[in-house]
């Protein structure tokens, strides 16, 4: 897998590339060392140096500890949540008619946070963290266009089950998003 080759197709022409990821075998730890971890650094370190350098809102500037544990906490809450997603994507196939599989799971959560992961380049530049949160609903399309794709679900019921994982993924992130905020400020 060709990180650069895979974040162009996904992105451009995910109809096509869905089909492609479908029918690959799962390799955990390539996907994750080759493609995942690269990706989901990128908003944590671009979010480091938009804070510490350019400061929020262009009047305070974060202090480099803070905003380097920020950056830590959130590129590893990154990577948790593409196999939290995965556990919930598979753990409710069945009540939606979709075929349960944690390989396709995994692939699909891996995959579909492509948009928001490269989008995070905007944090560079706070005025434009804008950006990163429509790069963020673009992933909610790819999730949209690979979810019958890699779980086999009916098309019938295709659209309760991405409001279902898309409302279980918002109460993962307020939940984990409150943990993180008591641990910053132990």
């Amino acid at each position: 897998m060709n990180l650069v080759a895979r974040t162009k197709a996904i992105l451009m022409t995910p109809k096509q590339e869905w089909p492609v990821i479908d029918a690959e075998p799962l390799n955990v730890r390539e996907l994750l060392l080759g493609y995942v971890l690269p990706l989901a650094a990128i908003g944590p370190i671009a979010r480091f140096i938009g804070v510490s350098v350019f400061g929020v809102g262009g009047i305070f500037r974060v202090p480099v500890g803070t905003a380097l544990s920020q950056a830590i906490l959130a590129f590893v809450l990154a990577v948790i949540s593409v196999f939290v997603l995965a556990w919930v994507i598979n753990a409710l196939a069945p009540q939606f008619g979709a075929t349960q599989d944690m390989n396709q799971a995994i692939k699909l959560s891996a995959y579909s946070a492509t948009a928001g992961w490269v989008a995070g380049i905007f944090y560079l530049i706070p005025a434009l963290w804008i950006l990163a949160i429509i790069g963020g609903l673009y992933s909610l399309y790819l999730f949209w266009v690979g979810l019958p794709v890699l779980m086999k679900v009916p098309a019938d019921k295709a659209v309760a089950y991405v409001v279902v994982i898309v409302v279980a993924t918002i109460v993962f992130y307020w939940i984990t998003a409150f943990i993180a905020g008591r641990m910053m400020y132990m």
